[in-house]
């Protein structure tokens, strides 16, 4: 019993060392990582790209510079979450990228009473997936999608810049 409990403390320690190894990949790449990083956020993997923007705002890297990288990567994402949708099924959604059927029902709802301005929200985590995938899901117009989209995306960013910017500044 005591081994299976150091075992997966281990474990732990090494999927620490493992996330912590690849956010300074992320971080080493400059405005590429950033990029990465914020595509990576917005599809179903699990992904922290504001970590990036807040090392790279706090090395003195351009703040409109790092906006729009994190902003387009991040809306690049969202787009292919609802290209997934759009071409999905059921089934291959449920099976492959783990989307049940309840929760892109829900969208449904919110989509009758919020029409496409719900892409505004895409960058919600969590659930911001699951907006996207089934935008796309229920053919919602694309470029009406896609402005929210990048609306909703680029005030993240901008706020999330601006508080890390003035958290800096009162160091």
């Amino acid at each position: 019993r005591d081994y299976y409990f150091k075992i997966k403390w281990l474990t732990r320690i090494n999927l620490k060392n493992s996330l912590q190894k690849t956010m300074d990949y992320y971080i080493e790449l400059g405005y590429l990582g950033l990029f990465l990083a914020s595509f990576l956020a917005t599809t179903v993997v699990p992904f922290s790209s504001e970590i990036v923007i807040s090392v790279l705002l706090a090395n003195d890297f351009d703040f409109v510079s790092c906006l729009s990288v994190a902003t387009i990567g991040n809306w690049l994402g969202g787009i292919s979450s609802y290209a997934l949708g759009y071409i999905g099924n059921w089934d291959t959604l449920e099976k492959y990228f783990g989307v049940k059927k309840t929760k892109v029902e829900s969208v449904k709802k919110h989509l009758d009473q919020w029409g496409n301005s719900l892409a505004f929200l895409c960058w919600l985590p969590i659930i911001g997936d699951v907006f996207a995938v089934g935008l796309g899901f229920f053919r919602v117009q694309f470029t009406n999608v896609a402005l929210w989209m990048l609306f909703g995306k680029m005030v993240r960013y901008a706020i999330w810049g601006l508080l890390t910017v003035w958290g800096i500044s009162l160091l």
